[in-house]
């Protein structure tokens, strides 16, 4: 395996811890209309991700970075036709983490309740369309000889993107869910189990759907990993199934775990899928985006090697020990304890 191929797995690597520590976020950002029936359980729920939420998002920051510097047509290309989906995403995240900042200045109920409504969009809205533009690029879109995107915003809004963009949405809303029922107690953590049977089921019938789909588009591009796509996507429904059933079972981490487990698989679903491309062309397959024609130097790529290594477990062991340390449940007793001392 030559340093571009070994890159076009690591920045898949990259992307999966995103979806997977971000995708909670979301999901538990979603659930806040439907978990917090007062204003002490909607901080209880917020308080989960309250210490973790931006070292999660900057997962992205440091993706979109490594793409960049290794994948740089890749990146005019993406960055370039997609955007709009990507302004969209980015402003609903900035709302959300303002929205994390503000939201306790003020005792206003009204205040307060301006913010959930930013936490919810800015959960909802990237989790809808990071679903929109992965599964686009996995089927392929316009692009002329110049590999420049000839479509708009409502090119990536054809079926199967938009089944994409359902998919990690209720599959990440299901993910936070299981994260919230692990994080807390009371009532919350049982409203949490309730609503994650449901979401759960939801999310397996349309997630089996797309999965289904990216083999056929798979199998009808000739994508030369298909034998590892259809077992990955089995893996993914299996897992996300055992999610389900350790959740009926009030197994909480185990429900989660086996959630995080789902969304590593199914994104490496699609990654396989798109291999050896990193961008197909829906226009003219000779104008498609690959591994080879779209990367940098094999020099600029040996010393990004030598940064990973190096960097590359110091962040997971930074990351790991933030978890360590905030892996109490958050209670409800202690936010009524703060409220009342404030």
């Amino acid at each position: 395996m030559d340093l571009a191929h070994l890159w076009f797995f690591i920045v898949g690597f990259l992307f999966v811890g995103y979806f997977v520590l971000d995708g909670f976020d979301f999901g538990v950002g979603m659930s806040l209309p439907f978990l917090g029936k007062d204003d002490i359980g909607r901080r209880q729920i917020i308080n989960t991700i309250g210490p973790v939420w931006d070292l999660n998002e900057t997962w992205v920051i440091v993706a979109g970075a490594c793409l960049f510097a290794a994948f740089p047509e890749w990146y005019a290309t993406l960055f370039s036709g997609f955007y709009l989906a990507l302004l969209i995403i980015l402003l609903a995240l900035i709302a959300r983490g303002v929205s994390f900042e503000y939201r306790h200045q003020r005792d206003s109920l009204r205040w307060k309740k301006g913010f959930d409504t930013m936490i919810v969009a800015g959960s909802a809205v990237p989790a809808l369309l990071w679903g929109v533009a992965v599964a686009n690029i996995v089927q392929g879109v316009p692009l002329d000889a110049d590999h420049e995107f000839t479509g708009s915003l409502l090119t990536l809004l054809n079926p199967y993107g938009l089944l994409g963009g359902v998919t990690t949405l209720l599959l990440f809303f299901t993910h936070g869910v299981y994260f919230v029922a692990r994080k807390t107690d009371g009532q919350v953590q049982q409203d949490a189990r309730r609503l994650a049977t449901w979401s759960g089921l939801l999310t397996i019938v349309v997630a089996a759907a797309f999965l289904i789909w990216t083999i056929v588009n798979a199998e009808a591009a000739g994508a030369p990993l298909l034998a590892v796509v259809i077992v990955l996507a089995a893996v993914a429904a299996v897992l996300l199934i055992g999610s389900w059933v350790a959740n009926l079972r009030g197994a909480e981490g185990s429900a989660f775990a086996l959630g995080a487990l789902t969304v590593v698989t199914a994104v490496l679903t699609l990654w396989f899928a798109l291999f050896p491309n990193v961008m197909p062309s829906a226009t003219d397959p000779a104008y498609s985006l690959t591994i080879e024609n779209a990367s940098s130097t094999d020099y600029t790529l040996t010393i990004m090697s030598w940064a990973a290594l190096i960097f590359l477990p110091l962040v997971l062991l930074y990351q790991g020990w933030t978890y360590w340390v905030f892996r109490k449940r958050v209670s409800r007793s202690h936010i009524e304890r703060a409220a009342a001392a404030h």
